[in-house]
């Protein structure tokens, strides 16, 4: 390990270790009264893929001070495990710490024994690594808080629920799109997933049937950055527990059948200072603030590059199709499903509360550490020079003309991995933001897995990734 890939002086003293032994040995008493044996450190890599290494619980108080090993090769795997190279992350050379946060540990309803623990990853100096992307998220958090502004992040999770038949994915209800018929079809089944999600501190607003073939959705309550990308994770694992205690599999893979509709993995987001939200009771547009809008302008400004995070993946291209509620145009919209950037304002009465920026054309192939530390660090980028949106657009931009989206200055979204790519490559407020290794990790990731999948159709594509996610 290199000096170069260690941030700051060491944030891990010996102190600091003894104190988190301490500290955890609560925990393990929770954990033991709570029936866990042992508890699962995990981490996302830039594929998108929830990588994972367990503890007893008689050995957790350890890994709590000094970590758990982790090779950073893990930083340039493709999504069908291969290793590709980066300019500073590749090769079976040097060593990382995977550290829990103490904070975050839960104990998993749907796997009985076991307790879920996202990681910050640490050199063994015990200094920050550079390419750890929970670290980015909350570097992007205080640079936020450093101007006195906090996020309110959420995930919605898109799921399709079946099971596969030499090849074929057969979906695990037959009811209409978001039809009562699945409800009852898969009663039980949603039921145990809400209660599941409740059972271990997540708070579920919503869960309802999609539009695909056993599609459903959930819905959780916003959170901190952070946290938001913590719930997405456990989010994710609990409901696929929850399948696999049913006799079904899951995937949020973007496409799970190519040619019909995708999973998504919009993201919600809000800006507040002092307590007020900067999306609402503004002068602007729809009761925008100035420090508002010139948010949700230099997220706008920069989702060609973003997209390279958040639609990650080849099979992400398949989903990202007009017409189909996926936001593949660079434009905004007040409630307007068809733009990339959604402005949701709420009913009346509430938009001081509710009122948040959606961002459509993203997916949960991406790792949601990485989406939140993005979408933070574009839309700061936005305030210092007090951006402004464009004219807004009201429908569909499938349906006006080439000479019009020219006119009004609306293009459409990266059409492939490979063009998200280059447009990422060239882009310094992402660059600046996550710092040389992380940035260069994540773009020989997103050209390696390109180049894995250059010349297969959609239909290989789809079933390649269908149950990687």
């Amino acid at each position: 390990m290199t000096a170069w890939m260690a941030e700051g002086p060491i944030a891990l003293s010996a102190e600091d270790r003894i104190g988190a032994m301490v500290q955890a040995d609560e925990v393990v008493v929770r954990l033991g009264d709570a029936g866990v044996s042992m508890v699962a450190l995990c981490w996302v890599d830039n594929a998108g893929v929830t990588r994972a290494k367990a503890v007893p619980l008689s050995r957790f108080d350890r890994a709590a001070g000094w970590g758990v090993g982790m090779s950073p090769v893990f930083d340039v795997f493709l999504i069908d495990d291969s290793i590709t190279a980066s300019r500073y992350i590749g090769g079976p050379g040097g060593d990382l710490r995977l550290v829990p946060d103490l904070h975050r540990v839960v104990p998993l309803t749907a796997q009985p024994g076991w307790a879920f623990a996202p990681v910050d990853r640490y050199t063994q100096e015990g200094r920050h690594y550079l390419g750890c992307q929970r670290n980015f998220a909350r570097r992007m958090a205080d640079r936020a808080a450093g101007l006195g502004l906090q996020a309110q992040v959420s995930f919605e999770i898109e799921w399709a629920v079946g099971t596969e038949d030499e090849g074929t994915f057969v979906p695990a209800c037959q009811g209409p799109a978001y039809g009562m018929a699945r409800v009852v079809e898969l009663s039980d089944y949603g039921r145990e997933i809400v209660f599941a999600l409740e059972r271990e501190g997540i708070a579920v607003e919503q869960f309802h049937p999609e539009y695909a073939d056993g599609q459903m959705e959930v819905s959780v309550a916003p959170t901190d950055p952070v946290g938001a990308a913590d719930d997405s994770v456990l989010v994710r694992q609990t409901i696929r527990a929850v399948s696999q205690q049913f006799g079904y599999q899951v995937s949020f893979a973007p496409s799970v059948v190519a040619g019909y509709v995708g999973n998504g993995g919009h993201v919600h987001l809000s800006l507040w200072r002092e307590g007020k939200n900067l999306l609402s009771g503004g002068p602007g547009r729809y009761g925008l603030t100035a420090d508002g809008e010139a948010f949700a302008a230099g997220i706008l400004s920069e989702l060609p590059a973003l997209i390279a995070i958040g639609a990650p993946s080849v099979a992400s291209y398949v989903r990202l199709v007009p017409s189909h509620w996926a936001g593949v145009y660079q434009c905004w919209g007040r409630e307007n499903r068809e733009a990339a950037l959604r402005l949701v304002t709420g009913s009346s009465g509430e938009q001081d509360l509710r009122a948040n920026l959606e961002i459509k054309c993203f997916d949960l192939a991406a790792n949601p550490y990485l989406v939140v530390g993005s979408l933070l660090a574009t839309g700061l980028a936005g305030l210092p020079v007090g951006g402004s949106l464009p004219d807004e657009i009201s429908g569909d931009p499938a349906d006006l003309a080439e000479d019009e989206l020219a006119e009004r200055g609306i293009v459409r979204l990266p059409l492939s991995l490979g063009e998200a790519a280059d447009a990422f490559a060239a882009n310094e407020v992402l660059r600046e933001a996550m710092g040389d290794p992380l940035f260069e990790a994540v773009l020989a990731v997103r050209r390696g897995e390109a180049e894995l999948f250059a010349g297969v159709s959609h239909d290989e594509v789809v079933a390649r990734t269908r149950w990687r996610w």
